[in-house]
């Protein structure tokens, strides 16, 4: 490689807070890809090592020139402080119930993780079990998997460290309190699944050292682990050799009668086996072969296995096997196909609790266990539902509703009276009361009605000039439920509005909704994403001077697309750890599985020219007057590399003829997402938003 980077600092060329901007220069290679005859030109392929000192250097000037222009906002620092006052009150997770020991996650207010409490009761006092904050000094080491033995001998817990996909898998004895020597290693996409004195886990060989966050992952395992045993003696339970893109897992039925064995090419559709682990000459029965529909275990109850599915229903249902006839022409329906999608099953105290989407809101019913309809659980709007927590033999379960203006609630729903009571409330410092969600439905390019919900403070105005901000992710089957933020509440407190579409390639409305956003379909969520910016400023909520859009992931994806093909449409873009370059995101780590929803630039002549044609990274116009910008990635995304959101930034900053900045933000110690400490959340919160609000003209007060 040749002359790499010349770093440029931050030029003032004014007195004005923000003048001129005068980008690092990055420099550019003389790369050509070749697909089905066609070149395209890669000149900052360079940044995709993401180990190499001209990368840290690039990276070092892109953070002083984002973090120098941002330290100019003159509310950034009281935005902050607003963001930590609302930020710091208690935090609690549904109770849930092992060994006749209730554990639930408490984070009291400014804990970088929430810890993990146990009691004896609902009213006795509770120990801390395990404090995730004692296992790094900045936060940046989170808890991943938790899974108790049944024997009550054992709690195995998985962490993340800086927020990578790796995992590291322990042991604590839940009598004694200490950790025990066993450690697992490069440990990915995995539960900890016990069964006797030991557990199944999934894991890659260790990868080539330096290229632990980039390297496409091969070759996915599943092994058992026995308590007290090193790794290296662990049994191979499970692989495929002639497969190495394709990932499995291992789950055991409570009752530890049955092992689970799901194997996945993508996102979408899975093959399932099961193992009588009462039998030891048992071998792997198969249930499903192939990858075109889902299929589930959701537990074996009363010499049953119930199963969710939606294959012949798209919108899904659940099914019973009798494990003695497992073929397919021999499972029964118990709650059939409706109109609404089944997003969850749950058996508890010998009743069936469904959970289920309607127009993106959820509705819950209780069955009894034949499927015939007892009644529906009473939620206080419209909202979003946490699935049910509870066992087979409880008497009690419990659940967490939450919506756009209704902060999170517990609730504790008592299985022989079906009723539900609060059990705990958040204490938000919200009045709920001064603002207003409703939920509107608007027409896309090609006709489709879709859903979107706008929340707003009381007494707002269609005028035309209200600050708005427009979310979206639209992918993968993930339906955006309604909930509800902290983070954004000083936006609604200063006349924003926050609106969440919920487009085309999600689950609402199941898996054709889902299908309509995929591969050559998936221009169908731009024109939806687009569609729903159109109809906000048709109808007077917002104009293109005061519109910001965001999405996070397929969501950054969403941003990057629709900013680049109608960059005269927004105000602000803000990506966040996006999947930016579609001829090889397939190239790094898990990217091969989101080839469902995408295809790939090897796939055909056809798929390649598609994705070129909505690829952001490609599609960067020199010239343009592009959005005021802030791409986000985190250093140890080894999700969505941050090479994407690298080579976008540099492609857009050489390209951009506006005014409008063109910013990247890094964060380090930082992945995709999970597992990021508090501290860390309302540091990207507060810059996000700053850089937002100060973008779209706003003179916020706090």
């Amino acid at each position: 490689m040749k002359q790499f980077i010349s770093i440029s600092l931050l030029l003032m060329l004014s007195s004005n807070t923000f003048s001129k901007i005068i980008y690092p220069v990055t420099a550019k290679q003389d790369v050509v890809d070749t697909y089905f005859g066609v070149h395209v030109n890669e000149p900052y392929r360079w940044l995709e090592n993401d180990t190499t000192a001209e990368t840290a250097k690039w990276v070092k000037a892109q953070n002083k020139l984002t973090y120098d222009y941002l330290a100019k906002i003159p509310f950034r620092s009281d935005l902050k402080k607003r963001l930590t006052e609302l930020t710091n009150y208690p935090k609690y997770s549904s109770p849930f119930k092992k060994n006749g020991q209730y554990f639930f996650f408490k984070n009291n207010g400014l804990q970088n993780q929430s810890v993990l409490y146990q009691q004896a009761s609902l009213t006795a006092n509770p120990d801390v079990l395990l404090d995730p904050n004692l296992l790094s000094t900045d936060g940046t080491v989170s808890l991943s998997a938790l899974s108790f033995s049944n024997n009550g001998n054992y709690v195995g817990y998985a962490i993340s460290r800086s927020g990578s996909d790796w995992n590291e898998i322990f042991v604590m004895d839940l009598k004694t309190r200490k950790l025990l020597p066993d450690l697992i290693k490069w440990a990915k996409f995995t539960g900890i699944a016990w069964q006797g004195n030991g557990f199944y886990y999934g894991a890659y060989d260790a990868p080539i050292e330096g290229k632990e966050f980039s390297n496409k992952n091969e070759y996915h395992k599943i092994y058992y682990h026995t308590v007290g045993q090193l790794q290296s003696e662990d049994k191979l339970v499970y692989e495929n050799k002639q497969f190495p893109l394709r990932n499995c897992g291992a789950s055991v039925t409570d009752d530890e009668k049955f092992m689970i064995i799901t194997e996945t090419e993508s996102t979408t559709g899975n093959s399932l086996y099961i193992k009588d682990l009462t039998d030891p000459d048992a071998s792997l029965v198969e249930l499903s072969s192939g990858f075109e529909n889902d299929f589930s275990i959701i537990e074996h109850f009363d010499g049953k296995l119930y199963l969710m599915t939606n294959w012949k229903a798209p919108k899904q249902r659940l099914m019973v096997i009798d494990p003695k006839k497992p073929k397919r022409e021999n499972w029964k329906e118990i709650l059939p196909e409706t109109n609404d999608v089944l997003e969850s099953v749950s058996i508890i105290g010998g009743k069936i609790v469904g959970v289920y989407m309607k127009d993106a809101t959820n509705h819950a019913y209780s069955f009894d266990i034949n499927g015939n309809k007892l009644f529906e659980v009473p939620l206080p709007t419209l909202g979003s539902l946490s699935s049910f927590s509870g066992n087979v033999d409880d008497n009690e379960a419990f659940y967490t509703f939450t919506s756009y203006t209704f902060p999170p609630t517990i609730y504790r729903f008592d299985i022989a009276k079906s009723t539900s009571d609060v059990f705990r409330k958040a204490d938000v410092s919200f009045n709920s009361d001064e603002y207003t969600s409703e939920q509107v439905f608007y027409t896309s390019k090609d006709g489709t009605k879709v859903p979107m919900s706008i929340t707003y403070k009381k007494g707002m105005k269609k005028n035309g000039k209200n600050p708005l901000m427009l979310y979206g992710y639209g992918g993968f089957n993930i339906s955006l439920d309604p909930s509800f933020s902290v983070a954004r509440i000083p936006f609604l407190e200063n006349g924003g509005i926050y609106v969440v579409a919920n487009i085309r390639g999600g689950g609402e409305y199941g898996e054709a909704w889902h299908m309509a956003g995929t591969k050559l379909q998936k221009q169908n969520v731009f024109d939806d994403f687009i569609g729903a910016a159109e109809y906000l400023i048709a109808s007077g909520y917002t104009s293109s001077k005061k519109l910001a859009i965001n999405g996070g992931s397929n969501g950054g994806l969403l941003v990057g697309a629709c900013m680049t093909q109608r960059p005269d449409l927004y105000a602000v873009a803000i990506p966040e750890v996006g999947v930016l370059d579609m001829l090889r995101y397939h190239q790094f780590t898990i990217g091969w599985a989101w080839a469902t929803d995408y295809g790939t630039s090897a796939d055909s002549k056809e798929m390649f020219a598609y994705l070129k044609e909505y690829s952001p990274l490609h599609n960067v116009v020199k010239g343009t007057k592009y959005p005021a910008t802030m791409v986000m990635t985190g250093d140890h995304d080894d999700r969505v590399v941050p090479a994407h959101s690298f080579k976008f930034a540099a492609t857009l900053q050489a390209a951009n003829s506006g005014k409008n900045p063109s910013l990247i933000r890094i964060d380090t110690k930082a992945g995709h997402g999970a597992g990021k400490p508090i501290g860390k959340i309302i540091d990207a919160q507060t810059d996000m938003w700053s850089f937002v609000m100060c973008n779209l003209g706003m003179k916020p007060t706090f």
